[in-house]
C-alpha cells in the first residue's frame, strides 16, 4: 500500500487527463471550474485504497474513483443553488460564476458523465456497480431532501439527524471503499464489512464537522466557525442541548434559532455556552469516537493482510485528531 498522498497524486493526475476544454465552453467550463477547486478528495482515494486492500491495482479502479468524484462535485453545484451559496472552498460557487441555469445544466452534465465513467467496466462488474451507484446516488437526494425539510420542522429528533447525515454524507464515503471491492472481485463478506467501514467512519467525519464548525479554531477550520448557528441548522449540538439544557436555557436556544435580532457574535457565543452547559458538547465527541469504533471493528473483520488496513486505521484515527 501506498500513502494517501501518493493515491491523491495519482488521481488528480487521472483527473487531469479526463477533464479537458470542450464545447461548448458554458456547459462544460463551469464542470472543469467546480473540479479544480481542490478539497480533500478523500472518496475518490478511498476507491483506490479499497482496490488495492484487496489485491487489484489501483489504477483499474480509477475510473470508478472518477466517477464517484464527478458524482459528488454534480451534488455539490446544485446544493450550492439550493442554498443559494455565494462560495464553495472559499472562491465563487458555479452559478455566482456563471448563472443557475448555467448551474443546473452543468450539474446534470455532470451526473450523466459520471455514469459514463462506469462504462469501461465490463462482465459481472458492471451491473454490480451499477446497482450500488445508483442505490447510492438516490440515497444522497434522499438525504438532501431531509435536510431541506428539517429546516422548517420543530420536532426533529436526534435518530433522524443521524439518518439525515448518513444519507447525505456517509453512504458515499461507503460506496466508494465498496467500489474498489467490487473492481478486486473480494468476497460479498469483505464488501459489506468495507462498505460498513465507511458508513459509520462518514458519520464519524460528519459529527466530527458538526462539532468543528462549534468548537474549532478558527485559524485552522477553514471556514466560519459558528456557521451553522448562524443559519439555525438543526444539528447533533443544537437537538441534544435542546434534550437535555435546563428550561431556562432551552427557551433561549429556541428563541435564539427562531428571531432574527440578535447580533451575529452575540448568538454564536450564547449558543456554545448552551451547548456545553447541556453536555451536548461532550456527548457529540462521545459519538464521533462511538462511530469511529464501530468502523474499526468492521475493520478488524476483514479479511486482508493487517499491514494493508494499516492506512485506513490511521486514516480514521486522523478524523479524532484533525482541526478542520
Amino acid at each position: 500500500m501506498q500513502s494517501l498522498e501518493f493515491y491523491r497524486k495519482e488521481f488528480l493526475k487521472y483527473l487531469e487527463m479526463n477533464i479537458r476544454p470542450r464545447e461548448p465552453r458554458n456547459l462544460y467550463d463551469p464542470i472543469s471550474y467546480i473540479l479544480h477547486l481542490g478539497g480533500k478528495r478523500l472518496r475518490p482515494i478511498l476507491v483506490l485504497i479499497s482496490a488495492e486492500l484487496f489485491g487489484a491495482d489501483y489504477k483499474k479502479a480509477l475510473d470508478a474513483a472518477m466517477a464517484i468524484e464527478v458524482f459528488h462535485n454534480f451534488s455539490l453545484v446544485h446544493d450550492d443553488i439550493m442554498d443559494e451559496a455565494p462560495l464553495r472552498r472559499g472562491k465563487p460557487s458555479v452559478h455566482k460564476k456563471w448563472d443557475v441555469n448555467t448551474g443546473i445544466l452543468s450539474g446534470d452534465a455532470m451526473l450523466i458523465a459520471s455514469y459514463q465513467f462506469l462504462e469501461s467496466y465490463d462482465g459481472m462488474l458492471l451491473p454490480q456497480l451499477f446497482e450500488l451507484f445508483n442505490t447510492t446516488a438516490i440515497g444522497v437526494c434522499e438525504g438532501q431532501q431531509f435536510d431541506i425539510d428539517f429546516e422548517t420542522r420543530k420536532d426533529v429528533q436526534v435518530v433522524e439527524y443521524l439518518r439525515m447525515i448518513e444519507l447525505k454524507t456517509s453512504i458515499l464515503i461507503a460506496a466508494a471503499l465498496k467500489m474498489g471491492g467490487i473492481i478486486a472481485q473480494t468476497t460479498a463478506e469483505n464488501q459489506k464489512l468495507i462498505y460498513e467501514f465507511g458508513r459509520n467512519l462518514g458519520i464519524a467525519f460528519q459529527l466530527q464537522d458538526d462539532y468543528l464548525d462549534a468548537f474549532g479554531d478558527p485559524e485552522t477550520f477553514g471556514k466560519q466557525v459558528g456557521g451553522d448557528i448562524l443559519e439555525n441548522k438543526k444539528t447533533f449540538l443544537y437537538l441534544k442541548a435542546l434534550e437535555l439544557a435546563s428550561a431556562k436555557d432551552r427557551e433561549t436556544l429556541w428563541a435564539l434559532y427562531h428571531t432574527k435580532n440578535t447580533a451575529p457574535e452575540d448568538k454564536v457565543n450564547t449558543v456554545k455556552a448552551i451547548f456545553t452547559a447541556s453536555g451536548a458538547k461532550e456527548l457529540i465527541l462521545q459519538e464521533v469516537r462511538k462511530y469511529t469504533d464501530l468502523a474499526f471493528g468492521c475493520l478488524e473483520n476483514i479479511e486482508a493482510p493487517e499491514e494493508k488496513k494499516q492506512i485506513l486505521y490511521d486514516f480514521g484515527r486522523s478524523l479524532l485528531h484533525r482541526s478542520r
